[in-house]
C-alpha cells in the first residue's frame, strides 16, 4: 500500500520542472503573491468602509491597472529573459545608465524602507499572543531583530531556500484570508451595501479615492522579473508567475473585501482595527481572531521573507553594471550576493529601531510615505521603457508593436496617475529623494572612468 505524500513532498512536486539552484514557476509565483500580500491587506476593508460597497469598482479599477502592468512586464521578461534587475534592467535598456541608476536607487531605497515598516507589522500582530511586545520598546525591537536577521540568514543559504520558505509562507498566510472570503460569503447582509456610496462624494471621486488607495495592494507584482537568472526557464516561468500572481491575489483580495463589508456593518467596520479578525469571530467565535492574528504574523513574515530576498538582488544588478560598488555584487558559494543582503539588512534594522525612538517616529513615517512613490517611479519607467524597446528593429520586426504601444501606453497611464494622486508634496519631496542618487552615480562612474 503506497503512503500519501505529506506537504513538503508536495511542495517538492510542484518545483519538479526547477533545477538545483532555480526557482520554478509556484516559487516564482509565491514570491509575487508573497510580496503582495502583507499585513496591510489585513486592515484594507476598514480603510475602505468610510465608501461603502462603491469601493468593490476602486478594487476592480486598479485590479485593471494592475493587470496590464504584470502585461508589460510579463512581455518584457520575454524580451529580455536572462536579465536580472526587473525595473531597473528595462529602464537601463530603454534610457541608459543614468535612468537605470535612478530607478535603481530609488527602488532599492522603497525596499529596505518597506522591510523596516513589514518589522514593525509583524511585531504588532506578534503582540496578540505576547502582550509584552505591545509596550517595552527593547522587547520589541530585540524580537523585530531576530525577524529580521533569522530571515537575512535564510536568504543567504541560497535562492531556492529562500523560494521554498515564500512557498510555504505565501500558502499559510492566504489560508485565513480565502476561509474568511469563501465562508463569509454565507454569512453577507445585502443590506450592508446599501447605499452603495455612503462616501457623501461623487461616484466618480469615491472610485477613484478607492482605486488609489487599493492600487498600492499591488506592488509587488514585478517581483518575479528582478531574479530572471535565477529562475528556470525565465522566458516562459516569469510571465506565467506574474499574471497568476496578480489574478490570484486580485481574487483574494476582492473578494475578501465583498465578505468583511458584508458582514461587518459600515459604522462599526471603519472603527475596527481588525477587520477580518472581527469577521472571523462572527463566523466561527471569538477564538478565531487567534487565527487571523496568526495570519497577520505570518504574512508579514512571509513578506519580509521575500523582500529580502529582492532587496539583495537589485544592489546586485547594479554592480554588476558597474554602477554601484562590487561588494554589493559578491555572490558567496551559494551564488547569493550575501553581502548586499547584509548591508541592506543594517540599514533595515536602523530604521525599524527608530520607530520605537518616539522623537523619530514622525521622520519614519515620512519616509515610508516617500518609499511607496520610489517604487511607483520604476513602473512609470519599465512602462516608458517597454514602447522604446519593443519598437527596436529586432523586436518591431515580429509584428504585434501597435497593440503593445497601447498595452503599455495604458499601463503608463495608471502608473502615472497613482504618482499623481500621492499628492504634490509627496512628489516633490519623493523626486528629491531620487535626485541624491546623483551625486553618487557621478562618484561611481567618475571611480570606473578612472580604472578604465
Amino acid at each position: 500500500m503506497t503512503s500519501h505524500p505529506n506537504f513538503i513532498d508536495l511542495l517538492r512536486m510542484t518545483e519538479t520542472t526547477a533545477s538545483k539552484n532555480k526557482l520554478g514557476f509556484w516559487t516564482s509565483t509565491s514570491l509575487v503573491i508573497g510580496n503582495m500580500i502583507g499585513g496591510g491587506i489585513f486592515l484594507m476593508p476598514s480603510a475602505l468602509a468610510a465608501y461603502g460597497g462603491i469601493s468593490l469598482l476602486g478594487w476592480l479599477f486598479s485590479a485593471m491597472g494592475a493587470f496590464f502592468m504584470a502585461r508589460v512586464f510579463s512581455n518584457l521578461s520575454k524580451l529580455l529573459p536572462n536579465v536580472n534587475g526587473g525595473p531597473y534592467a528595462y529602464t537601463r535598456k530603454g534610457f541608459g545608465d543614468f535612468m537605470g541608476f535612478l530607478v535603481a536607487w530609488g527602488y532599492w531605497i522603497s525596499i529596505w524602507c518597506a522591510n523596516a515598516a513589514i518589522t514593525v507589522s509583524l511585531v504588532s500582530a506578534l503582540s496578540t499572543f505576547f502582550p509584552l511586545l505591545n509596550g517595552n520598546p527593547v522587547a520589541a525591537s530585540l524580537t523585530g531583530l531576530c525577524a529580521i536577521w533569522f530571515l537575512t540568514w535564510v536568504n543567504t543559504k541560497g535562492i531556492v531556500t529562500s523560494g521554498k520558505m515564500q512557498l510555504v509562507t505565501t500558502i499559510l498566510k492566504i489560508i485565513p484570508l480565502v476561509l474568511v472570503s469563501v465562508v463569509g460569503i454565507f454569512f453577507i447582509s445585502y443590506s450592508h451595501f446599501v447605499p452603495f456610496n455612503i462616501s457623501g462624494e461623487s461616484n466618480f471621486s469615491a472610485i477613484t479615492a478607492t482605486a488609489a488607495m487599493t492600487l498600492f495592494a499591488y506592488l509587488g507584482l514585478e517581483c518575479a522579473t528582478i531574479p530572471a537568472r535565477n529562475v528556470e526557464n525565465p522566458e516562459k516561468t516569469i510571465p506565467r508567475a506574474t499574471i497568476a500572481g496578480t489574478l490570484i491575489a486580485t481574487f483574494i483580495y476582492i473578494l475578501g473585501t465583498v465578505s468583511v463589508i458584508g458582514i461587518i456593518p459600515a459604522k462599526d467596520l471603519q472603527l475596527s482595527v481588525t477587520p477580518f479578525a472581527d469577521a472571523a469571530a462572527i463566523i466561527w467565535g471569538n477564538n478565531a481572531r487567534y487565527w487571523i492574528s496568526a495570519g497577520v504574523a505570518i504574512a508579514g513574515f512571509g513578506a519580509l521573507n521575500g523582500w529580502i530576498l529582492i532587496q539583495g538582488q537589485i544592489p546586485s544588478a547594479i554592480s554588476k553594471d558597474k554602477l554601484f560598488p562590487a561588494i554589493f555584487g559578491k555572490e558567496n558559494k551559494k551564488g547569493v550576493p550575501a553581502s548586499g543582503i547584509i548591508i541592506s539588512s543594517v540599514l533595515v534594522s536602523l530604521l525599524m529601531m527608530m520607530n520605537y525612538s518616539h522623537g523619530l517616529v514622525s521622520q519614519f513615517r515620512a519616509l515610508i510615505l516617500l518609499s511607496t512613490l520610489c517604487s511607483l517611479v520604476p513602473y512609470l519607467f519599465s512602462m516608458a521603457a517597454y514602447i522604446v524597446i519593443r519598437l527596436e528593429k529586432k523586436y518591431v520586426n515580429k509584428g504585434g508593436w501597435l497593440s503593445s504601444i497601447v498595452l503599455a501606453s495604458l499601463a503608463f497611464s495608471f502608473a502615472f496617475w497613482a504618482i499623481a494622486g500621492a499628492g504634490q508634496e509627496i512628489v516633490y519631496k519623493g523626486f528629491l529623494l531620487l535626485l541624491a542618487g546623483v551625486p553618487f552615480y557621478i562618484w561611481i562612474t567618475r571611480n570606473k572612468r578612472d580604472r578604465l
